[in-house]
Order: C-alpha cells, then structure tokens, then sequence
C-alpha cells in the first residue's frame, strides 16, 4: 500500500520539485497550501502564491488540492510573538517559530487527521533515522550538504515526533540541481525568484507592519562618547550590528553597537567598534532535539542563520540557561536570537539568546 504523503507546494520551486520527487519514489501525493497572516496589502501576493501552487499541482497530476486556513492561529502564535519581543526591544526570530508551530505542528496535525503518513516540505536539511547504545534518541536531523543554504538553522525548534512525520526529499541535491530537474521538465514556476520574504509575512513593509502595536519614539543616535548624531523615530526596532536605515553619509560606515532603553538612546559607531563583538553570551530556554548531553561540552554553534561553524564551550548554569564561550570573537549577539548547537553535521540543542 503506497505512503500517502502531505506536500506544502508553497508555489516555489523547491516545494514543487518535492512533490515530483516523492511521486516518481512512489508515494501518494496531496497537495497543501497554508494561509496564514495576510494583511489587505498582502492579498495579491498570497494569491499569487497559492496560483502558482495550483498551477504545479494541475501539472504534476496531483488530484488533490487542499488550502488550509491558519490565519488565527499565526496571528495569535506568530504575529503576536513579533509585536511582542519588539515592545521589549529584542529582535525576534520568527522564522525558527514559525516551522515548529505552523508548519510541522498545524499542519502536521491536519496531515495525521487525515490519515497521511507524512507531511514534506522543501527545507534544505536531512533527518537520518537510526538507534544507537549510547542515544535514545531515534531521528537525527542534520545539515544539508551545501552549508551556505543549509537550512537546519531554522528548523531547530522541532522536535523528534515532528521528525519522525517529515520528509525533505531535496536533501541531497544542490541548489543548482533543484533548479535544473524544475526547468527539465518544465514545471510552470521553473524560473520564479526565490522567495526572501519572513516566513509567511509576504512583502511586509516592517515599519508598517510594527506601528500597528508599538508606539512611536523619538530616540537620540549618539556615537560611543554619547554625542547626538542626529534623530530617529524608528530605532526601538534596530538590531544589534545593524547598518540599514544608518545614513548620515558618515565614512567609514557606522553600525548599531548598543541599545539604551532606560534613555531612548542607540549607540553606532564604526564596524572595528569592541562593543560589537564578544566571546561569551549566555542564554536560556532550551530545546533538545539529542536530549543525552551532558554539560560542559564542547562543539560548534551557530548565532545566525548561514553563519559558519564556530568553536564554541557550553557551560552548564542554572534553571536551565548556560554561557557558550567561543573560540574566537563573535559579531553583534543579539538577544531573542537562536544559537543552535552541533556536533559535527548534526543539529543537538538550541536556546534563546540572552
């Protein structure tokens, strides 16, 4: 009896090569596309998305098309995440939250209710599967083979069971290759741009987006001897080593190095600024995908998504925070960012950046 598999064509061309993938292996494909958080302006482009799905699916013979409907859900888990860590000052990483509770839980759970085997998607990441004496842990999930679009960065937030439920049937193809197999065969999106937008917030004007909820501030740019460089009324919202938005037509350039709330200040200065870099942070709120770790440990880690691999000590705290001590200087640790932890390609803890 064939697998039936649930596919999230998100009308791009990973997901579409997916779906191809798993029909030629053999399994039972249904098609599925997720709307979430749309604003009026956003409409068209949510349409346009779910067309091109439709398109690929009508192309590929899938006979089943099926739109789920998580608008609520995504504001109240999602959205309001976001408007949340911003009226707290701390940037937040909505794309890791949004695969955990959106794409492999909602979605996973509609799959299971009805009675798919699997739910797959086109992230560049792998799972292995396999028990070992010395782990209880059965589902593996590890770097893709390209590291500069390896995205396991993004999906450290789930756990075995959603592994256990997922496929990524593009693990071992080149980003080049995906592309190649779509214009092959002629898929109808075979030459659509990839998509760069935040999870599932199409095109979002941030400014926009974050005034809804969060009053405005006039806050004071002073350069690191507290000198005003001038104003600006959307600077809550600026990141740690941030330059966008920073533009005085000062040379060399100056970069977000440090946030004052208490006095509605942020401090920039030059990129060489000591401030903006660091070799420990410590952070909390930890999730285990390999939950038989024992602290201090060392390993790599990552603060950002395509970061490279860096060097890195945790260290054991307390209600459940650590320090993470680097070998070499880190740039711009923010907090409300993820550092994920690895040993050698596979993907083992992660935690909230303090």
């Amino acid at each position: 009896m064939k697998k039936r598999v649930l596919v999230w064509l998100s009308g791009w061309v990973d997901s579409a090569v997916t779906a191809r993938l798993l029909m030629k292996e053999g399994y039972e494909v249904v098609a599925g596309f997720m709307k979430n958080y749309v604003s009026e302006e956003e409409e068209c482009s949510t349409r346009v998305d779910r067309d091109e799905a439709i398109k690929v699916a009508e192309f590929l013979g899938i006979k089943e098309f099926i739109i789920f409907d998580f608008r609520e859900e995504y504001n109240k888990k999602i959205v309001e995440y976001i408007y949340e860590w911003y009226q707290k000052w701390i940037t937040p990483n909505p794309d890791i939250l949004c695969n955990s509770e959106i794409k492999f839980k909602l979605f996973l759970e509609k799959a299971i209710n009805l009675n798919f085997d699997y739910i797959a998607t086109g992230h560049y990441a792998r799972i292995e599967t396999g028990l070992e004496k010395t782990r209880p842990v059965s589902y593996r999930l590890l770097k893709w083979i390209d590291s500069t679009k390896d995205q396991s960065y993004f999906l450290s937030g789930l756990n075995q069971f959603q592994l256990s439920k997922s496929l990524f049937p593009i693990w071992n193809l080149e980003k080049v290759e995906v592309r190649k197999i779509a214009e092959e065969i002629w898929l109808p999106n075979a030459k659509r741009k990839d998509s760069q937008w935040i999870c599932f917030v199409w095109k979002v004007d941030m400014h926009k987006f974050l005034e809804k909820k969060i009053p405005i501030k006039t806050w004071n740019i002073v350069d690191t001897d507290w000198k005003i460089l001038w104003q600006h009324n959307w600077a809550q919202f600026f990141t740690i080593g941030q330059r966008k938005w920073i533009e005085i037509g000062w040379w060399p350039a100056l970069f977000v190095v440090k946030k004052n709330i208490e006095k509605n200040e942020i401090v920039v200065w030059t990129e060489n600024e000591l401030e903006l870099y660091s070799n420990s942070l410590t952070a909390s709120n930890w999730h285990w995908i390999w939950e038989s770790l024992s602290f201090p440990i060392k390993a790599t880690a990552k603060i950002r998504y395509r970061q490279t691999d860096q060097e890195v000590e945790i260290i054991d705290l307390w209600n459940s925070r650590i320090q993470a001590k680097f070998s070499e200087k880190q740039r711009a640790i923010t907090s409300g960012q993820t550092i994920a932890l690895y040993i050698q390609d596979e993907l083992v803890w992660s935690w909230i950046i303090d």
